[in-house]
């Protein structure tokens, strides 16, 4: 226990672990098809609800909220009972919600307020995949490998994203909005059953896993994940680093959720593209992302053996997002809309490149309570996705979509210079917290 992540050590016997990362890349792969449908599908929706743009936003603000506050409990609970049955349990919630949102009635007084509440259930469901996910990478990775499974479990991001613009787009075309998203619900389902199979909690969990690939787990895993004990909810909410990852993450969420939210629709009504080739171009940002994430991850990982954490994790972050900022900016001086949106998606490549470094060193400062320190940084993410889901339409109506951007570009500049005070070493303190009475 405890083992050096920056030293070189012979690949073991079985690669099981990789098999859990692979289903953990499928679920966050059908999550975001299944919390992105809306936007593909909110022209149909405005239209037959009779929304403004600012209702629209309150719609994409539910599900950010729902899912932003329910990130810490979420991650406590995949440390206390285990992330294998909480999140199939997850899935069956989402897809549920998912169908019932083709139930919501239009043309009632309470049609908007029924629209918001299955919005923030969903969300609420959703909550659980990215902490719990991490106390799969705590239990499962060591050290020196989470750069590149936090990559390949955050390209399913990427790729989910990217599936749903052609995949809403044609069953909107052939058959309705409600059609698609009960594909969207099948496919969770599908998912969740062979996730219940194929996937365990920790190593010693699964039959398939060797002596000498747990040998070689085990010996990888950091300091902080020494002991079994669940830090205090106290030592994790006052933690400098995890407040100063939150505040990073915060401002990456801002930037993300613009391409989850409003990026479909700023092509197709802003800059004028017809359905399909807004489908076509509103899927660039999501390869870009998958690639990213994955190479980000793998560069990480690589430069730590020769240049430690500090340079690894926090240098690449905050360069990354730092590049995404002069992409996001760049793409308001572009004239064309096609070239605007090949522009944005190289934004949302770069800020991706930054995606497993945050993960990597929460799960490596949270150790046994990693999930509750995960769900802390991502609610922050998730507060980002809030703001800017109803920010961004605000703004875009009083003064235009380029200072929307421009807001979007400087966040961004903000989140990359705090990875300059974030230590990547950092152990949360084992002193208790006193609680006042």
């Amino acid at each position: 226990m405890g083992g050096d992540s920056g030293q070189t050590v012979r690949s073991p016997t079985g690669n099981i672990r990789w098999a859990v990362i692979f289903w953990t890349f499928v679920i966050a792969a059908v999550s975001y098809l299944d919390r992105n449908n809306i936007s593909i599908a909110i022209s149909s929706i405005q239209k037959e609800f009779g929304l403004s743009d600012v209702q629209l936003g309150t719609v994409f603000s539910a599900f950010v909220l729902g899912y932003a506050l329910t990130q810490p409990f979420a991650g406590r609970l995949a440390d206390r009972v285990g992330p294998h049955r909480l999140i199939a349990l997850a899935i069956l919630w989402w897809s549920l919600l998912t169908v019932a949102v083709t139930f919501v009635p239009a043309g009632l007084p309470i049609s908007f307020a029924l629209l918001l509440g299955v919005r923030l259930l969903l969300g609420i469901g959703e909550a659980v995949i990215f902490p719990a996910s991490n106390r799969l990478v705590a239990n499962w990775i060591p050290s020196r490998e989470r750069g590149l499974a936090n990559g390949l479990i955050f390209a399913g991001v990427g790729v989910g994203g990217g599936i749903a613009p052609p995949l809403i787009t044609y069953f909107m075309l052939t058959h309705s909005w409600r059609a698609s998203f009960y594909v969207c619900a099948m496919l969770g389902v599908v998912v969740g059953i062979a996730w219940l199979f194929m996937v365990r909690d920790k190593p010693t969990d699964h039959s398939g896993v060797t002596k000498e690939e747990a040998d070689y787990i085990e010996s990888g895993l950091p300091k902080s994940a020494a002991g079994g004990n669940l830090k205090q909810w106290g030592q994790i909410i006052l933690d400098r680093q995890v407040a100063l990852l939150t505040l990073s993450y915060f401002c990456y969420g801002y930037v993300a959720y613009i391409f989850f939210t409003w990026f479909f629709r700023y092509l197709s009504s802003v800059r004028g593209l017809d359905l399909k080739s807004s489908a076509i171009y509103a899927t660039l940002p999501f390869i870009a992302m998958a690639l990213a994430s994955s190479v980000g991850g793998l560069l990480s990982d690589r430069l730590i053996a020769r240049f430690g954490q500090r340079v690894a994790r926090c240098g690449v972050a905050g360069v990354s997002m730092l590049l995404a900022a002069v992409f996001v900016w760049a793409s308001t001086q572009v004239a064309d809309a096609r070239l605007a949106a090949v522009v944005l998606a190289g934004g949302a490549g770069a800020l991706y490149l930054a995606q497993s470094a945050f993960w990597s060193i929460s799960a490596d400062i949270g150790g046994s309570s990693a999930g509750a320190v995960s769900g802390i940084m991502n609610m922050g993410s998730q507060i980002g996705g809030v703001v800017t889901a109803s920010l961004t339409p605000f703004v875009a109506t009083a003064f235009g979509w380029t200072p929307s951007f421009d807001v979007a570009a400087a966040v961004c500049v903000f989140g990359g210079v705090v990875w300059l005070f974030i230590d990547p070493h950092h152990v949360l303190s084992t002193r208790s917290v006193p609680v006042a009475t």
